[in-house]
């Protein structure tokens, strides 16, 4: 086999087959008696030739050969000397392989892991699965004034985010401000605690890069989580040279605490710029941000950090709120252990249908996670990253995805321990398309030149507005993973993954974007053989 598909059928098939002539050889003994001995057998192979068999020549479609050609001379480029490339493209309806190169060989995913995790999520726990947050009260109310504790017993909603709330992450907590009005709580005297324990293991997935714990792409998950994991620090220069800097928060105004030594420079100052740049660090108990070293006068930055510590986050997110709403909070001791305990609220998230689009667009990490120990926990009882595994694994062997095309680590492709071939991605492409939740899966994906991860690419080509795909970015991979639809109306799967080139990113970008662009424009009627009747 080619680096492509094979270029024809084979002009002769050669059957070689092997049958077992059966000989019998006996001596002959005189019987005594008249009886005669068992005959001994003896069997010898004996090679019978078939006649060869003459098979018509079957030419592939001049568009067939100009794809296989394509293919092969971008991949092989001297670009990606140190590369390794697989690329699958099928058309479903005939189960016809158009493209393979390396189809059988593990490649690290990133974020097309998403594509098995959204599947499966969708599958195991349908579209319309919600997550629900009782919302309790463990003290005692007179007058006006609560005295206890405000309980919040997660299951990890995903979905208190701006994003997912109009751009007020808060507003997913308005209900149980509106239920305390209704109660007449006016103070609040105690705490605002979280319960449940529906994720019991690490924050973070196996294999993940623990310098990238800072970043928003890399925020862990809890059973209460805020915002998506991640916020922004707004550092704003002093109003003269030499001045401290000045900075905040969002979405939330007082968590996490900062510790500002950066100072103003002049516009000017590139040296300076060069030896103290500006850096924003967590603190060793991840409670506390420092922002130091300088920024230019007359300037403003804004830098995205992961909370750490996000049932913290979700907690004060809660007391923000109260306070905002004018529910005067004090800390207090813990409710006593006899307490009355009664449920104010139970939030309840957006559908899996929702959240799904939200993870596959934007290639939303925490989300991910969210969804795949989800599963773990619906589907085992225990939602740990194991269970998950165990879960979806599970699903796509019913599938037909064993473990030598699939290694699942995590749910979002941050772990460099996830692996899959390009076939077990096609293969799931192609499951996908007959069930039931085949639209919501597909609504989901980016769009080429309009939104999500490929909003910018493929512009301006036949596989803008058409194309829809799963993008997956780590250190040395990137993938692309979908459905195209031809110029004629037949949809096709594929999956272009590529690890370990040595360059830029877009590079590989290219000659993704120039392998969709080019099935766009092409048709059925020009890229299927016909077979002689």
């Amino acid at each position: 086999m080619s680096r492509s598909h094979a270029r024809t059928v084979p002009t002769i098939a050669r059957v070689g087959l092997t049958l077992a002539a059966i000989l019998l050889s006996a001596t002959g003994c005189a019987a005594r008696g008249g009886s005669s001995p068992d005959i001994p057998v003896r069997i010898d192979p004996v090679a019978i030739p078939f006649p060869e068999i003459e098979m018509p020549e079957v030419p592939l479609p001049p568009a067939r050969a100009e794809l296989l050609r394509l293919v092969d001379s971008l991949t092989s480029d001297s670009t990606f000397r140190m590369a390794h490339w697989g690329v699958l493209i099928m058309d479903p309806e005939v189960g016809d392989t158009l493209v393979s190169l390396n189809a059988d060989k593990l490649f690290m995913p990133a974020s097309n892991q998403k594509l098995v995790t959204g599947a499966t999520a969708l599958t195991l726990l349908g579209p319309d699965y919600t997550w629900r947050t009782p919302v309790l009260l463990r003290g005692t109310l007179r007058g006006g004034t609560f005295r206890g504790d405000v309980v919040l017993v997660g299951s990890g909603d995903p979905s208190w985010s701006e994003a997912m709330r109009g751009g007020d992450a808060l507003s997913a907590l308005h209900p149980i401000a509106d239920a305390l009005a209704a109660r007449g709580v006016r103070r609040i005297v105690g705490r605002i605690v979280a319960e449940g324990d529906a994720f019991p293991d690490a924050s973070y997935g196996h294999g993940w890069g623990w310098d990238d714990f800072d970043f928003g792409y890399s925020a862990g998950i809890d059973e209460l989580q805020f915002n998506e994991g991640f916020f922004r620090v707004i550092v704003r220069a002093g109003r003269r040279t030499g001045a401290r800097a000045t900075a905040s928060t969002a979405p939330l105004a007082t968590y996490p605490a900062l510790r500002i030594t950066a100072t103003t420079r002049a516009a000017d100052d590139t040296a300076t710029a060069r030896l103290q740049p500006l850096e924003v660090l967590s603190d060793s108990t991840a409670t506390a941000l420092e922002v130091r070293g300088t920024i230019a006068l007359g300037d403003s930055v804004v830098v995205t950090r992961a909370y750490r510590h996000a049932s913290d986050a979700a907690r004060i997110a809660l007391r923000e709120l109260l306070v905002a709403r004018g529910i005067r909070f004090t800390s207090g001791a813990a409710a006593p252990a006899r307490a009355r305990t009664d449920t104010l609220v139970v939030l309840q998230s957006p559908t899996l249908r929702d959240v799904h689009a939200r993870m596959q667009k934007p290639s939303q990490n925490q989300i991910a996670e969210t969804i795949f120990k989800t599963m773990g926990r619906e589907v085992t009882g225990v939602g740990s990253a194991d269970s998950a595994r165990a879960a979806v694994e599970r699903q796509l062997l019913a599938w037909g995805i064993g473990a030598a095309d699939a290694a699942v680590r995590d749910g979002s492709g941050l772990s460099r321990h996830d692996y899959l071939t390009p076939r077990a991605v096609v293969r799931l492409l192609t499951v996908m398309q007959q069930q039931p939740t085949f639209a919501d899966f597909y609504a989901a994906l980016p769009i080429a030149g309009v939104d999500g991860t490929i909003g910018s690419r493929m512009r301006g080509t036949p596989a803008e507005g058409n194309l829809r795909a799963k993008t997956g970015t780590l250190d040395k991979a990137r993938s692309l993973s979908g459905y195209v639809t031809t110029r004629d109306g037949h949809q096709l799967v594929f999956s272009m993954l590529c690890n370990n080139w040595v360059g830029s990113v877009r590079d590989v970008e290219r000659v993704q974007d120039a392998i969709g662009a080019w099935l766009a424009n092409a048709t059925m009627a020009d890229l299927r053989v016909a077979m002689p009747q």
